[in-house]
């Protein structure tokens, strides 16, 4: 494995173990329930009962609808289900196109399964949308450049997530990495 490739796992492994956007549902207790098992990473099979419960329900407003699905993919996500994973951000998304957090985890689901250029235009809707945690998505963003050998690109979204979240680590580690060099008059950056 070469450096960047270690580097793409390294960061995707961050990724997989901490950066998720679950969306709040007030869907009664069940919703609720399944929002707080999305957030944190509870793959259990009681955590899974309550998305189900919430989707079950007659009552639940399309928005928590929508919420739960986001948030039902998220365990799944996270159980290393993608097709299920997919398939409840697809639902999500199929109900509102707008919802940045189904957006987000569809880029992320595709870049932790080594895809990377398809998942821009979702990455960018999930910026547009207005994500919760933006600097996730530059996050992403960076990784994908990162693989597409944007270089520069990748540094800039890594700066841009530190800057946005400049408590969570993962951006500053990545940043580390980087040896930035100034380029003399009339010479061109190495």
């Amino acid at each position: 494995m070469n450096g960047l490739s270690l580097a793409s796992a390294l960061v995707l492994a961050g990724i997989a173990a901490t950066a998720h956007a679950s969306v709040i549902s007030a869907g009664g207790d069940f919703g609720r329930s399944c929002y707080v098992a999305a957030k944190l990473q509870d793959t259990s099979p009681r955590a899974m009962s309550y998305c189900n419960r919430a989707l079950a329900a007659r009552a639940i407003s399309p928005q928590d609808r929508v919420a739960t699905y986001v948030n039902r993919g998220i365990i799944y996500l996270h159980r290393s289900a993608a097709k299920k994973a997919a398939a409840d951000f697809d639902r999500a998304l199929s109900l509102d196109s707008s919802q940045p957090e189904a957006w987000l985890n569809k880029a992320i689901l595709i870049v932790k399964d080594g895809g990377g250029a398809e998942a821009l235009p979702m990455v960018q809707n999930a910026l547009d949308y207005k994500a919760a945690r933006p600097a996730l998505a530059y996050y992403v963003r960076a990784i994908i450049e990162e693989r597409r050998g944007n270089i520069r690109a990748a540094y800039k979204d890594f700066r841009r997530a530190q800057e946005l979240e400049p408590e969570w680590q993962d951006p500053a580690v990545e940043l580390r990495r980087f040896n930035i060099r100034q380029s003399r008059p009339g010479r061109a950056a190495a």
